[in-house]
């Protein structure tokens, strides 16, 4: 699924001189596997995550994702397999105010070609499935944030993407809202969804199948669980 090789990430400091966020990073997530990324503020967590979600292009090294060799790409190709291939969910929700959870739904979507019943479809199954029928004309200021969150994991899979990744997906909610987010992230993942999540908690990582720790921007271990 997932292959990086040799991978950094800098800033320029001044002349010749940069300030490493990565350094030397390899990493090989398989096929199903579930993988939390935790370390210390600063230690590249969150950098990481963006750069597997192609939102961050100024890095050096190798990127595999599937067949595709990103870092050979083009901006509008990454983008291309980003819309096709990964789903996010952030710990801020990122719903589009203006729009009604329907609509929030179904903005994935109009980046496949699916026929405006195939969407109409889709979303109703996706409403159903997590049980917000009755929130679907509703704007996000109108909900509560676990429910905001389901929606924001509804939207993120409604494509079907092969891989998910989640950054401090339960940091903005209660403990019992967490942990049905957390939940849900073991049945998708059951259901055959590769995971990587960055999180600071050790239950929310205990979760996954397998931990990753970064500190000062370099792989310390990759503990099997």
């Amino acid at each position: 699924m997932i292959k990086l090789k040799n991978l950094e990430r800098s800033y320029p400091l001044g002349k010749e001189k940069f300030f490493y966020v990565l350094r030397d990073i390899n990493l090989d997530v398989e096929d199903g596997d579930f993988v939390s990324i935790m370390g210390p503020s600063g230690a590249g967590k969150s950098t990481l995550l963006h750069i597997l979600g192609m939102h961050d292009h100024g890095w050096r090294g190798e990127y595999l994702l599937g067949e595709a060799a990103v870092h050979h790409l083009k901006p509008k190709e990454r983008a291309t397999l980003r819309n096709e291939q990964i789903g996010f969910v952030f710990q801020q929700y990122h719903l589009l105010d203006d729009l009604t959870v329907y609509e929030n739904l179904d903005i994935p979507l109009s980046y496949r070609r699916y026929s405006k019943s195939e969407r109409a479809a889709l979303v109703a199954d996706m409403l159903d499935r997590f049980q917000i029928v009755g929130k679907k004309d509703l704007f996000p200021r109108q909900l509560s944030g676990g429910q905001q969150q389901l929606v924001g994991v509804a939207r993120a899979i409604i494509a079907e993407p092969k891989l998910l990744l989640a950054d401090e997906p339960t940091g903005n909610l209660h403990s019992s809202q967490g942990e049905e987010i957390m939940q849900l992230f073991c049945k998708l993942n059951d259901e055959g969804v590769t995971i990587v999540q960055v999180t600071h908690s050790e239950k929310n990582a205990s979760y996954g199948k397998r931990v990753v720790q970064l500190r000062d921007g370099w792989i310390v271990n990759g503990e099997q669980r």
